[in-house]
């Protein structure tokens, strides 16, 4: 089993960044798809963006489009979350998450991390 190690996570205000960061404690096979999810309080976990370690491809949910980015750092064996324009929306705990499949799905993930916060208030 992969672990998964989340960091970056805060308190900002609408308009402001936070940029997250996960560290595989293995460095993924190549098909591996690295996944950021997130849950805001009562309501179900959701997908938020997705990217193909060997290829880069990266895929986003619709409401963080234009506003997030996922990258991969190869030599550090990291990815990052950018998240530039946040809103109270939000507001959440973020997974990061690692599966085989090129899906949104949380289902097609078998590794999770811890989570962490995201607090977007004024």
């Amino acid at each position: 089993q992969v672990q998964l190690v989340e960091s970056g996570g805060g308190s900002v205000q609408p308009g402001g960044s936070l940029t997250l960061s996960c560290k595989p404690s293995v460095r993924p096979f190549s098909r591996s798809v690295m996944g950021w999810f997130r849950q805001a309080p009562g309501k179900a976990r959701e997908f938020v963006a997705l990217i193909r370690w060997i290829s880069g491809s990266t895929l986003y949910a619709d409401s963080v489009k234009g506003r997030f980015t996922i990258s991969r750092d190869n030599p550090k064996n990291i990815v990052y979350l950018h998240m530039n324009d946040l809103k109270v929306e939000d507001t959440a705990i973020y997974y990061c998450a690692r599966g085989a499949r090129y899906s949104t799905d949380q289902s097609d993930y078998e590794d999770w991390g811890q989570g962490t916060q995201v607090t977007v208030a004024s």
